[in-house]
Formats: C-alpha cells, structure tokens, sequence
C-alpha cells in the first residue's frame, strides 16, 4: 500500500482499506506506543495498530514496519498494510503468559534474532535518557537522576561486542506463544546494536537470571561468556535509566500513580548497584 499524507481515523482506515472486515475488539495487550484492534473477515484476523505517542517521531512508526518486513516470519507477526500513523500485521492465534520462555528456549530465540540482517538504524541510548530528563516533571528531577545523567554522559555507550538487530522490550507480554513456535511482537524499539545490550535490556526476574541467560546466549552464539557478561554489566545502568525515565515520562504524560512505584523502584537498583 502506498503513503499516505493525511489522519485518517479508525473507521476511516476500516472503509477505506478494509470494508469486508469488522471490528472485533481492542486487543487485550497494547502497548503504551500505540493501540491496537483485532478485525476480522470470516476466520481471518489482522491486528490494526495507530501510532498515537505524540513524543516519537512519525518516522520511528515507519521503521517498525520496515523491521517487520525484513525479520523472518517465525520471529514476528507478518506486516500486511501500511499507511501514515497506522498499520496492520499478522494476528497470532497463541498464548501470553506471565512468565518468560525456559532460558536455553529465550538465549536461543535472542540468538536467532541477532543472525539476522540488520535493519540500517543504531539504537543510541544517550539521546534518549536526556529527553526523558526533559519531558518529566521538574518536581521529579532530582539529584540523584542528574548526576548519574552526567556520569552516562562523560563515559559515553559502551562499544558494541557484537551489532545486530535487536528488540529492545523483551518481556513475557511481548511474546506470543502459537502453535508454530514463540513470536516477539512489539517492535516500536527495535534498531540495530550490541547483543549485549539486548540481554542487559531483558525484563528478568533477578540477576541470577540473567546470569544464567547470558551463559546460555554465549553458548549458542560462540562468545566467551566471561566477555559478553562483563559488557552486559556495563550497559545495565544505561537499561535501568532508560527505565526509569520511560517510567518517569508516562507518569508525567498519564498522571497515573503506579509510574511513580515503578521509577522510585528503578532508582532504587540504580543506588544500590552504585
């Protein structure tokens, strides 16, 4: 489908592009990046998502289709419809669970990810930490948050290990698991960059698993696992800032109190591991 230049609404999009299919229901996980509905004709689904983040670029959208297009299929849902502030992809048919797969399950879907081509953009995480500085509220800007701001700032990113195309929201909601294997959904962050800072990037439970995670990912991806664990480390403050400023902007743009837990727990790890 062609660009096109105009905001069209939701029933716009589903008389204009997709008259034979109806609307079933808003889908029961969407992310904070954009909404998402489930339409259907007979036994067909697609999932239509709207770009709505206001704070992200039109172009961000754009390349999260393009990353859907270029990834295989047993790693994503299939990009079938693209216009400007909406797309439409695969529905896959599958099970989120509130857990993540096994480790060597997890290390060997992450593995095969970061053998694929790379999608032509770098993930740099420093313009990103110091718009979420920004975009919070001044009353949330403490200290604390600024000198380690600072600190990132003065070391600058780690040199990539390893570049290749990464997700960047690997988490038990962003996997689906179908009869066909596991699939990662939500590429709103995906980009080119280190492996290592995918695995720092992994929503785990606790270090000793992640710790576990890296073992596995080294083995099936021939890296000393010394060295990848080593680089991991370092980029774990930059994850955990990325966090708590993420969490820190949504409070700000959504005034919903459980974002004031979920960064003060954030900035906790974060003075704890300093």
């Amino acid at each position: 489908m062609p660009l096109r230049n105009n905001n069209c609404t939701r029933d716009d999009v589903l008389t204009r592009y997709f008259p034979q299919y109806r609307l079933i229901a808003p889908q029961a996980h969407s992310g904070l990046g954009g909404a998402s509905y489930i339409i259907a004709r007979g036994e067909h689904r697609l999932v239509l998502r709207q770009h709505h983040d206001g704070s992200a670029p039109a172009s961000h959208f754009r390349r999260q289709y393009r990353a859907l297009t270029r990834l295989p299929a047993e790693l994503v849902p299939k990009p079938q419809f693209f216009m400007q502030g909406w797309m439409a992809v695969e529905y896959l048919a599958g099970e989120i669970k509130t857990g993540l797969p096994d480790t060597p399950t997890l290390a060997a879907m992450l593995y095969h990810l970061h053998r694929q081509r790379r999608l032509g953009w770098r993930i740099t995480l420093l313009p990103l930490l110091e718009q979420y500085w920004q975009q919070a509220s001044p009353a949330r800007r403490t200290p604390f948050w600024l000198a380690q701001l600072k600190r990132l700032r003065k070391t600058g990113e780690p040199q990539p290990l390893r570049l290749a195309p990464l997700h960047m929201d690997v988490h038990a909601g962003n996997i689906v698991h179908t009869s066909a294997g596991d699939r990662l959904i939500d590429w709103e962050y995906a980009g080119d960059g280190d492996v290592a800072l995918e695995l720092a990037a992994v929503w785990m439970p606790d270090d000793a698993a992640r710790g576990q995670l890296i073992q596995a990912y080294a083995r099936a991806a021939h890296i000393d696992p010394w060295t990848l664990a080593r680089q991991v480390w370092r980029w774990r403050p930059w994850v955990l800032m990325l966090m708590a400023g993420w969490f820190e902007v949504r409070l700000q743009q959504s005034a919903d109190k459980q974002f004031i837990a979920l960064a003060d727990d954030v900035w906790r790890q974060l003075q704890t591991k300093g």
